[in-house]
């Protein structure tokens, strides 16, 4: 059996988007438009992907592969096993569940068989509460097949009482903590959710005269020729069927706290996030960085890519130049699965190359989205000063990412964030670079287009991973030990603040 994708070393030093979703209704071969959809959700997930198609003669059909989508949706023979006019898929990257031991049960969409029909559900997000209801379920007869979180959705709609879909996944969400932007199919309907706060993304988009697309981002839509209508907002829910769209709030009026590390990292530049570039937020973040933390300079360099757009900003506002320093292997592919040894020891420099020529005698300010435990950060600079740099000058295009993911990113324990340990100073220093310098959060938050900054009593997006204000209570953290901040939600098992 094929294994799990293994990510590159240099890789494993960035924060992990954990899934894309990706649906079509009134299409003639629904699954073909998803792959593509998918296709362009690789960077949210590369681990694993599935498909669930249903036609009317065959009823549902689905696939589920380890590997890129390209490796595995783009074969004929795999893709005329999924007919239909309407599909939904998922590309996954571990979150909640053992890594490293992904089953192919573990990948999503998952699917359950109701009394009124069936139902697949894909998931993008991370439960909170998912070891408190798995518990109740299981005590109360309900057999798991995989460990992902998201399988709870399928169990509490089959425990609910309600007399179609739709509203048994009411039910069922209603129980559920956390962060989830939820795509699922029936027999007839394409559903959207997202959660109260809206923190991971989903779009609603149309295709021809009478198709609609849901999608974790506008990218998705591009490739396969769909218009975007609009982001599906916090708290809603869109059932799509025969060409009508039915939007309902099940969770009552809510506030939204998108993850703002959308914005830095995790969607592709050429998306739309509240009616913003996503390239050009990140330009702007590198506007910012210029502006709180000059440095004298010859050149302007970025960790590519997605150091890019902010080294762009930082450049042109600062006027150094900006110039492609490091040069990065777009063909590292899946040659290195399984390394030697040797090769396994040469780093990043299986990924990244300096441009000796350029940086030989510069001062550098290399540009990076963020640092998480600096591992990498280390061996980058070390490339640059073997290439002959006189300085290197590091700006982050995010603040110190100090706190652990519990909404759908896959983020190392707290002890191994390096900002959580460190001083900005202790970094610089272990890093070894001659200066070192973070956008400051209302930097951020300006440069995504709040003008005064954060609104440090009522936050605009979440900001967890960089503030450790986590604006719903990781439960099943809590119960394993986690302490938050003292100014942080309470402790729902303790009623009281962690110190």
């Amino acid at each position: 059996m094929m294994q799990p994708f293994l990510a590159h070393p240099f890789d494993s030093d960035r924060l992990h988007e954990e899934c894309g979703v990706f649906g079509v209704i009134g299409v003639a071969d629904a699954a073909n438009f998803v792959a593509l959809g998918l296709h362009a959700l690789q960077h949210r997930g590369q681990e694993a992907g599935g498909i669930v198609a249903h036609d009317a003669e065959q009823g549902f059909n689905s696939a589920h592969r380890f590997g890129y989508v390209r490796d595995n949706f783009t074969k004929q023979s795999l893709m005329e096993t999924l007919p239909g006019a309407l599909a939904i898929g998922h590309v996954r990257y571990s979150t909640a569940g053992t890594k490293a031991a992904t089953a192919i049960r573990d990948v999503q969409p998952f699917f359950g068989e109701f009394a009124m029909g069936g139902c697949a559900v894909a998931h993008n997000g991370n439960i909170t509460n998912a070891l408190a209801l798995r518990r109740e379920l299981i005590e109360r007869g309900s057999i798991f097949q995989s460990s992902s979180d998201s399988e709870c959705i399928i169990h509490l709609m089959a425990r609910s009482i309600q007399r179609n879909i739709p509203e048994r996944m009411k039910d069922a969400l209603r129980r559920v903590e956390g962060a989830f932007s939820v795509i699922a199919m029936t027999r007839t309907k394409l559903i959207g959710v997202r959660d109260p706060l809206g923190v991971r993304p989903l779009v609603l988009g149309r295709i021809g005269d009478d198709g609609f697309v849901l999608a974790s981002e506008t990218c998705a839509l591009d490739i396969i020729g769909a218009e975007f209508l609009r982001e599906i907002e916090p708290g809603e829910m869109v059932v799509i069927s025969k060409g009508e769209i039915e939007s309902s709030r099940p969770f009552g009026p809510s506030t939204g706290r998108f993850c703002i590390f959308e914005h830095v990292y995790f969607s592709r530049p050429d998306s739309i996030i509240g009616g913003r570039s996503v390239y050009e937020t990140r330009r702007q973040i590198g506007v910012e960085l210029a502006r709180e933390a000059p440095v004298e300079a010859d050149l302007v360099c970025p960790v590519p890519d997605s150091g890019t757009p902010a080294a762009i900003g930082y450049a042109h506002e600062s006027g150094i130049p900006f110039g492609m320093g490091i040069i990065r292997n777009q063909y590292m592919g899946r040659t290195f699965i399984e390394p030697t040894e040797q090769i396994r020891n040469m780093g990043v420099r299986l990924k990244l190359n300096v441009n000796r020529a350029l940086v030989k005698g510069k001062r550098v300010v290399l540009v990076d989205d963020s640092v998480v435990r600096g591992t990498t950060s280390r061996k980058i600079k070390d490339m640059i000063l073997d290439a002959g740099a006189a300085e290197v000058h590091f700006r982050i295009a995010s603040p110190p990412t100090a706190w652990p993911c519990f909404y759908g990113v896959d983020t190392p324990d707290r002890g191994k964030l390096l900002a959580a340990q460190m001083s900005e100073e202790e970094m610089r220093e272990w890093i070894g670079v001659d200066s070192l310098a973070f956008v400051t959060l209302d930097g951020l938050y300006r440069a995504v287009g709040e003008a005064r900054g954060r609104n440090n009593a009522c936050p605009q997006y979440c900001d967890a991973c960089f503030s450790g204000d986590y604006p719903v209570a990781p439960f099943d953290q809590l119960e394993r030990g986690f302490r938050m901040k003292s100014d942080a939600a309470p402790n729902p098992i303790t009623g009281h603040a962690a110190e």
